[in-house]
């Protein structure tokens, strides 16, 4: 069985591409830099292999350069001990373009993206470009990294207001049923509210946009809290401490 026909026959879901940068083109040369992510070495080099052997299977690169950090379990620890358990484990591979890969796990330490791997690809072009293709695959690597965090918050943004909006769910139909309940009138009708779609918040990758729907939301529930608040019977217990205080 070829290397692509294993990859397609794969049990498991193919490594995904988080982000792509720009390519750069020098003198017939192309560089282009790809980030996934990656929780171990192992995950690192299937990315790569991935890259290598099925997206550029048609035009295969000249090199595929990469550096991975990962975060992970120290020997003999539980991570139940917080942070300490933990520590980052990195590594590079030039793939014949020396020094390349070093040049990329710098980017991803200034950068400070951890679980990734960034491969950057070039396709020679048959004129030697001397020391600026460390200065394209810097360039290619940053943009890849920078894309990378912001795809991250936005995410973890997403999750926040997902969660936000169950909890809002919940409290609003708490509310309706106490109008309901305090209402003189039958037809009381139920607001529907669709569920929120955020595909599109992701595709735009709008940092400001969801931190402003975060605190939005956070309002909403402060909101429909203060409304229950009015709308709970006290009980008459507390009702009667008040009575012999006041008496």
């Amino acid at each position: 069985m070829s290397t692509l026909d294993s990859f397609v026959r794969s049990s498991k879901p193919p490594p995904e591409i988080v982000s792509t940068s720009q390519e750069i083109r020098d003198r017939g040369s192309i560089f282009i830099a790809n980030i996934f992510r990656a929780t171990s070495e192992a995950e690192a080099r299937r990315s790569v292999a991935h890259l290598r052997n099925v997206v550029h299977g048609q035009k295969r690169a000249s090199h595929e350069m990469c550096a991975w950090r990962c975060m992970v379990l120290k020997p003999e620890r539980t991570g139940l001990a917080g942070e300490d358990d933990f520590e980052v484990r990195q590594g590079n591979e030039d793939d014949g373009e020396k020094w390349g890969s070093m040049r990329i796990l710098k980017v991803m330490q200034a950068e400070g993206v951890i679980d990734a791997v960034v491969v950057v690809s070039r396709w020679y072009g048959g004129e030697m470009i001397g020391p600026a293709r460390f200065s394209h695959i810097e360039t290619c690597t940053r943009e890849a990294c920078r894309s990378f965090r912001v795809r991250d918050e936005v995410e973890e943004l997403v999750v926040t207001l997902r969660s936000l909006d169950d909890i809002l769910v919940t409290l609003r139909a708490e509310l309706q049923v106490l109008r309901v309940s305090q209402s003189t009138f039958e037809d009381t009708k139920t607001i529907e509210r669709k569920a929120p779609d955020y595909d599109t918040l992701m595709d735009s990758l709008d940092v400001e946009k969801a931190k402003r729907l975060v605190a939005a939301r956070e309002k909403a529930i402060k909101s429909v809290k203060l409304n229950i608040q009015k709308l709970t019977p006290r009980s008459s217990g507390s009702d009667d401490i008040k009575a012999d205080h006041t008496s």
